[in-house]
């Protein structure tokens, strides 16, 4: 079996400018937060990113890395709405296509099927189809005749994605309460790579149960890369939970100048130092779970 273990040095290296780039999580849960980070420090520009937003998309907006967004929300869960994202969109520095969740989901689902478009009735009668006049409709060739909403395929040329563990072979292991749609941005992307917080032995994973939380096969996954807390500041339950001291900290810093020091100090710098200026292992991992 391959060894795909990885850097993520390794993984930024194998992305271009103007990619179309899914980030798997939602909003401040299991954010591939070490590879955003790693693409900042990269020179890599003009890409279009589908992402259920959180603090990936305002980082990589904050940064000018995002040509085009789509996405159905991008929050903080705790903060309703990312501020650098607030501002990006504001300025209007970059194009969007804002689309129901469920949109999004079926769009992903079609790409990993292969399929043009799914038939879908989220998004009608809503600016959904006002606000994205290049979404088509289909009628049902059946005897209801409904008129629905042509979901495109979202084909991506690489999906991140954060687990909990993962062997060396590309599975993958959620232990948290909701694996949201990883799995579908991992089917509709030519690339696939996944960090984790430790890479196990694939014995280990009977530790947890494997049957609903193997999550990710090896055929789905290009790439794996060990990035304890690597999720930070977005929650990895039961791991650790959504900082929000640190996300307080970083949505405050949206002037030039607060941005280049929250830049300098936590974007800048290597695993181990990020790690020391978000105040340790021992502190990230007491952060308890979120409740909703």
């Amino acid at each position: 079996m391959a060894d795909k273990r990885r850097t993520l040095p390794d993984v930024v290296a194998e992305l271009r400018d103007g990619m179309t780039i899914g980030i798997g999580g939602w909003g401040a849960r299991r954010k591939p937060m070490a590879l955003v980070r790693e693409i900042l420090r990269s020179p890599l520009r003009d890409l279009t990113i589908v992402s259920y937003g959180g603090p990936d998309v305002g980082l990589l907006c904050a940064a000018g890395k995002v040509k085009k967004l789509l996405f159905g929300f991008v929050s903080l869960d705790l903060i309703p709405l990312d501020p650098h994202f607030r501002v990006a969109r504001q300025a209007g520095s970059l194009a969007v296509m804002e689309l129901d969740e469920g949109m999004i989901q079926w769009g992903l689902r079609a790409a990993m099927l292969r399929l043009p478009f799914l038939p879908t009735r989220a998004g009608l009668a809503t600016d959904v189809e006002r606000l994205a006049p290049e979404l088509k409709t289909v009628v049902s060739p059946y005897d209801d005749g409904e008129r629905l909403l042509a979901m495109p395929a979202l084909t991506l040329d690489a999906a991140l994605v954060h687990v909990d563990h993962a062997d060396a072979r590309g599975n993958a292991q959620i232990l948290g309460p909701d694996p949201y749609f990883d799995d579908l941005f991992c089917g509709a992307a030519r690339k696939r790579y996944v960090t984790c917080e430790r890479i196990v032995e694939t014995s280990a994973f009977a530790e947890h149960g494997c049957l609903h939380t193997l999550v990710l096969d090896r055929g789905m996954v290009d790439a794996v890369i060990e990035a304890p807390f690597g999720a930070h500041p977005t929650s990895c339950t039961p791991a650790y939970g959504i900082d929000l001291e640190h996300l307080k900290a970083y949505g405050a810093a949206t002037t030039p100048e607060a941005w280049a020091e929250y830049r300098a100090r936590f974007v800048d710098v290597d695993a181990s130092a990020y790690l020391a200026a978000v105040g340790g292992a021992d502190r990230v991992a007491a952060i308890p779970a979120p409740i909703f």
